[in-house]
């Protein structure tokens, strides 16, 4: 089995359709079933059961998928160790973040990026989605929860505290809530996964029992930008509420967990030239918010 037909059977596990692994490979469809019926064939087995669902691994699918899996993870360190000795200013580096992350200050710091280095390309990729480093679908992820891979250098960049934030177009109509009345009679903004994985959720440890929660975002900056449209009060850290000119209520009350922000790489990348220039950019622009 070589590696091309290798990774085209492994998309196929992945996306569970022929669709879903040409968009990740940046082929067509039909290219896709050619190569794993050819893989097949090549086998003499039958790796896939084709369902209503898509497709499913067969028991010889099964014990290819684990030896493939090892293929894939001997290509990719060779490859990550190959680019690690790269020391040319010049080329594509991928970075993953948040929205809110990625305009405040990926965007500043590519332009920073490309008044000195004009030939490195950035590929930044803004979403909740959290991008692996290890399976290089990303080079850097500047990101709000620190890894626990031994493989990836992991260095925090940003410390927040949160705090809660309304517009003033909403305190002029509806008032500031007061601290111990769990938001009765006040709209709230909450963040979707925050709200999804707490049981007794609270804004900087207020219960909002009594409150009406009338939007739930999934980003940061949809968060942000409900508040300012006077949609509601919601929590967010600091520099974003001062940022955009938001009112903070309850100045002596902030969210127990203060909002962090992590800058990965993988160690084998970590010295090639290109992804280094784009760290230390990064870098500075979050020490530069910093001071």
């Amino acid at each position: 089995m070589n590696w091309d037909d290798a990774r085209m059977f492994l998309a196929v596990c992945r996306a569970s359709t022929l669709r879903g692994a040409a968009r990740t490979l940046g082929v067509d469809q039909a290219t896709v079933g050619r190569r794993v019926t050819a893989l097949e064939k090549s086998l003499d087995a039958a790796l896939f059961l084709r369902t209503s669902d898509g497709y499913a691994l067969t028991a010889v699918g099964e014990a290819a998928l684990k030896a493939v899996e090892k293929m894939e993870h001997s290509a990719l360190e060779l490859e990550r160790r190959i680019q690690g000795l790269d020391d040319r200013l010049i080329g594509n580096v991928r970075v993953a973040t948040t929205d809110s992350l990625a305009i405040d200050f990926l965007i500043p710091a590519i332009a920073r990026l490309h008044g000195r280095h004009p030939d490195v390309r950035v590929q930044l990729d803004a979403s909740t989605q959290i991008l692996s480093l290890v399976k290089r679908e990303t080079d850097i992820a500047v990101r709000n929860t620190r890894p626990d891979n031994p493989d990836l250098i992991a260095r925090r960049i940003a410390r927040w505290p949160v705090g809660l934030f309304a517009s003033q177009a909403y305190v002029d109509a509806y008032g500031v809530p007061v601290p111990g009345s769990e938001f009765e009679g006040h709209d709230l903004v909450v963040y979707q996964p925050y709200l999804q994985g707490s049981k007794d959720f609270t804004l900087v440890s207020e219960p909002i029992n009594r409150g009406r929660i009338v939007a739930s975002l999934s980003s940061s900056l949809l968060v942000r930008r409900s508040i300012a449209a006077g949609i509601g009060v919601g929590e967010i850290p600091l520099y974003m509420g001062e940022r955009d000119g938001l009112l903070r209520l309850w100045p002596e009350r902030t969210r127990p967990q203060p909002y962090e922000v992590w800058l990965v790489a993988h160690a084998d990348l970590r010295h090639t030239a290109r992804v280094r220039a784009v760290i230390d950019e990064i870098v500075e622009v979050f020490a530069l918010e910093n001071e």
